[in-house]
């Protein structure tokens, strides 16, 4: 399996950006698919996850502002991020569930992993 991220950039607070995750080898519509996110010095975090028929939900710090998309005709995945704050800042990763527990927000549930893209955004 191939995840390939992409869409990151610079952008200013209260920008928006659209990010991308490419899948390849592995029948992508069975999985549930999730973002993660690593500022400088932190621990990753989990962003949200969007489930094989995509329902989604999201980390409290970005409801209302992210949303999760899937294309499984595409094998693609999407995260559409609006009024970003500087605190967005961080590498964003896209991940493949392991098909198996129900830990959403945990990195070790998660066996596949994009190589990230940096997100900055500038106050």
């Amino acid at each position: 399996v191939q995840l390939q991220a992409s869409g990151g950039g610079l952008v200013q607070a209260g920008g928006s950006l659209r990010l991308s995750c490419a899948a390849s080898g592995r029948t992508f519509s069975t999985y549930a698919m999730a973002w993660f996110r690593q500022a400088q010095g932190k621990e990753r975090e989990w962003v949200g996850v969007t489930w094989r028929g995509g329902s989604t939900d999201y980390a409290d710090s970005v409801k209302g502002r992210f949303t999760i998309s899937r294309d499984n005709p595409k094998n693609t995945m999407y995260l559409q991020m609006n009024s970003l704050k500087p605190e967005d800042t961080a590498v964003y990763y896209c991940a493949q569930h392991q098909g198996y527990g129900s830990r959403w927000n945990a990195p070790d549930e998660y066996n596949y992993w994009g190589q990230g893209t940096q997100v900055t955004v500038s106050s």
